[in-house]
């Protein structure tokens, strides 16, 4: 399915707005950042994408894939003492394609909200299990106990409450199959080896209810007030922008003297 850029926030428009899982993390990260893009598609300054992890979250997808087909559960869902399998589902592959992913129009604001996720595993009495797949390299254990780390945590959270709002029964607590690039190792050799750990989280959606509305009037009104990033301090890229333009202004007026 070829993607087609959303056409810019109107106030009071009728038709649903599509929001993403990524835009309300941006949100929560700054209004005013999540103002200018879909108000005006001014967007963040944005990383290189990280080849590497996406590649490790494809070859995943194909590991569980082929446990999925044979109905057991991995290896390593028996090794860190889960009792699940993988779960089939006609939706699937629709639910992991991103752009699409699993949706729902939430009708107070009018959002058409998704997600797409990595994979869905299911427990013996048919609750579904929220799985997204992480990978770095580094040489201490991976956790997901970092500041900035809450944006896994919303994640997943925003994941089950889609799933939820589908009619799934949800667990509340998924997993991460967190993959970890060995560094102790004598050389490269065209190869790189990972521990991959599963690291369970215990999700607590009942803020999404409350996040939406002020999404929706936050798009409704003027620019917001730059925001406070999560870890401390004014949003980075906000003080950037603020710092860039006030340099500009006077260059322009000494240029002029």
């Amino acid at each position: 399915m070829a993607y087609q850029r959303s056409k810019p926030y109107q106030p009071g428009q009728s038709d649903p707005y599509k929001i993403s899982r990524s835009r309300i993390d941006t949100f929560m990260w700054c209004p005013r950042c999540f103002w200018l893009e879909e108000r005006l598609k001014i967007k963040r300054p944005s990383s290189p994408p990280f080849r590497i992890n996406s590649a490790i979250d494809e070859l995943l997808k194909k590991e569980f894939d082929s446990f999925r087909s044979k109905g057991e559960p991995h290896p390593m869902m028996v090794e860190f003492g889960i009792e699940a399998t993988p779960f089939s589902h006609d939706k699937l592959d629709t639910w992991r394609e991103n752009f699409v992913g699993v949706q729902v129009l939430h009708k107070p604001t009018n959002f058409l909200v998704f997600g797409a996720v990595d994979d869905i595993w299911v427990t013996p009495q048919g609750e579904l299990i929220v799985v997204d797949y992480k990978a770095t390299a580094k040489a201490s254990e991976v956790s997901i106990d970092s500041d900035w780390q809450i944006m896994y945590k919303r994640q997943m959270e925003v994941y089950q409450w889609l799933l939820r709002q589908n009619d799934f029964e949800v667990s509340d607590t998924g997993y991460f199959v967190y993959a970890n690039g060995r560094l102790d190792l004598d050389g490269f050799y065209n190869k790189v080896e990972f521990r991959t750990k599963i690291i369970p989280y215990t999700g607590n959606a009942a803020w999404i209810e409350k996040t939406l509305p002020k999404m929706k009037q936050c798009l409704e009104g003027d620019m917001p007030q730059p925001g406070k990033a999560v870890m401390g301090g004014d949003c980075d890229y906000c003080t950037y922008a603020k710092k860039r333009t006030e340099l500009t202004l006077k260059h322009l007026q000494n240029s002029k003297k």
